[in-house]
């Protein structure tokens, strides 16, 4: 039952409690009691309103590879702090191999990209920074896949 409610909600988190409990059988109290109890567990992070990169502007979407030019705690926090601050960064990595760090952002266009990339290297001391830029999206989900059955 609770996969059930999380693949529906996870798919359309405007849904309301009574559409919820219909469409896997359970009064709208016990749809509520178990998506709080989802949400106090923390299978639900939180429920948001996903938007048009493009028709926002930044629909450009750039993997920025980062390796450290050290590994020290006050280096990576200072890593941490800059990367955060910054709303082009979508989603940040810390990442096993040849590349320390992994970031995806979103910008409008290169000369953006560059901008961001400048902040970025004056926050702080990077060894090498590589950038991929997407040519097209082939697929985007934000569903955590699972089995349902």
């Amino acid at each position: 039952m609770d996969r059930r409610l999380l693949a529906l909600v996870q798919e359309d988190a405007a849904l309301s409690i009574g559409e919820l409990g219909e469409r896997v059988h359970l009064s709208v109290n016990a749809c509520w009691r178990r998506l709080k109890r989802l949400e106090q567990d923390g299978y639900i992070r939180r429920r948001v309103a996903l938007l048009d990169a493009h028709r926002l502007g930044v629909g450009t979407t750039v993997f920025v590879a980062v390796r450290a030019a050290e590994h020290s705690e006050a280096w990576f926090e200072a890593l941490r702090k800059a990367v955060i601050a910054m709303p082009e960064v979508v989603e940040f990595y810390r990442m096993s191999g040849e590349v320390d760090y992994l970031l995806k952002v979103q910008v409008a266009d290169i000369p953006a990209y560059d901008r961001f990339y400048q902040r970025l290297i004056r926050a702080v001391n990077i060894r090498d920074v590589s950038s991929t830029f997407a040519m097209e999206e082939l697929k985007y989900t934000t569903a955590v896949p699972f089995l349902t059955a």
